[in-house]
């Protein structure tokens, strides 16, 4: 029963049979005739079903939610069971937002030195993304904005407050104050991320607070290839504080703190909402609240 469950979750995710097989190593036959005998099973149509797939019945829509539960439930079962037999081993998926992404070796790092058998696959992703990614069960945890846009159903363990500096030349304008406003940011060239990150719709939020519209020379879905591209002295953007130390400013890149008005907004780590949790999640979220309280002596 679980695999057919399995199936399942694969083509909610993937909305197409061949890749939903794909995704679970099997032929597209093979797949199709285990939803079918889930449908058999419980006496009532899943899939709506044409020369492609066309959605989920209301009552597919149930099932996928309990399937989604049983399945979470099935792997936690076999984590406690491992973890009881050989310790904490196996691997934890994380998807995280662009400006959190070199947040995560803070929360690895010393995870792994206490559990060495414990592998990590760091995904970027929007924060759409790491939600959508939770609910499909691709990933274990996520690192996100908290109180931006709505999450779901999720816990939560806040991390830091994220605050917006200007990164720009020492020469360049506004390159030699010692703060900005969002007024004066919004009348220089940005290059910025995409508008598909909260990141960016924060910071569109913000110019338009002040009467502005962000008109960036250059975007990108890459924190990396902003901060290259500020580095050459010809460039500005608006990042974190944190990431913008933790990248590495040099005497060619200044952080210019901006004001008027001053936002944050809290950046932490979103788990399933799920009771019990695996060992692997509870594990990873008792690492979290230790660095939740490091990141606070910080601030």
């Amino acid at each position: 029963m679980i695999d057919k469950l399995e199936f399942l979750i694969a083509l909610a995710r993937e909305q197409h049979f061949g890749r939903a097989a794909e995704y679970c190593n099997v032929s597209q036959p093979t797949l199709s005739a285990g939803i079918k005998q889930l449908e058999d099973n419980l006496g009532m149509l899943l899939v709506n079903r044409g020369s492609r797939f066309r959605g989920f019945t209301p009552e597919g829509e149930r099932v996928l939610d309990w399937a989604r539960r049983i399945v979470a439930d099935a792997r936690a079962m076999r984590q406690d069971v491992e973890a009881m037999r050989h310790g904490l081993v196996g691997h934890i998926r994380i998807a995280a937002i662009p400006t959190a992404l070199a947040m995560t070796a803070m929360l690895t790092t010393p995870f792994r030195a206490k559990h060495p058998g414990v592998k990590f696959t760091i995904l970027s992703s929007t924060s759409t993304e790491v939600l959508r990614l939770l609910e499909n069960l691709e990933v274990e945890a996520g690192l996100t904005y908290l109180d931006n846009e709505p999450l779901g159903n999720v816990n939560t363990v806040p991390l830091y407050q994220e605050q917006y500096r200007l990164l720009t030349a020492p020469d360049g304008e506004l390159g030699d104050r010692s703060e900005v406003t969002w007024a004066e940011v919004a009348r220089i060239p940005l290059c910025l991320l995409t508008p598909n990150m909260q990141n960016r719709r924060i910071i569109d939020q913000m110019l338009q607070s002040v009467g502005a519209t962000a008109s960036p020379t250059l975007e990108s879905n890459s924190m990396i290839v902003l901060f290259a591209h500020v580095r050459t002295g010809r460039w500005a953007s608006v990042m974190p504080a944190r990431l913008a130390e933790t990248l590495g400013l040099t005497d060619r890149v200044r952080a210019i703190p901006i004001v008027e008005p001053n936002t944050t907004h809290a950046i932490g780590l979103v788990v399933p909402h799920r009771e019990p949790m695996t060992p692997l999640t509870a594990a990873l979220v008792e690492e979290a609240r230790e660095l939740a309280k490091t990141m606070t002596v910080m601030e």
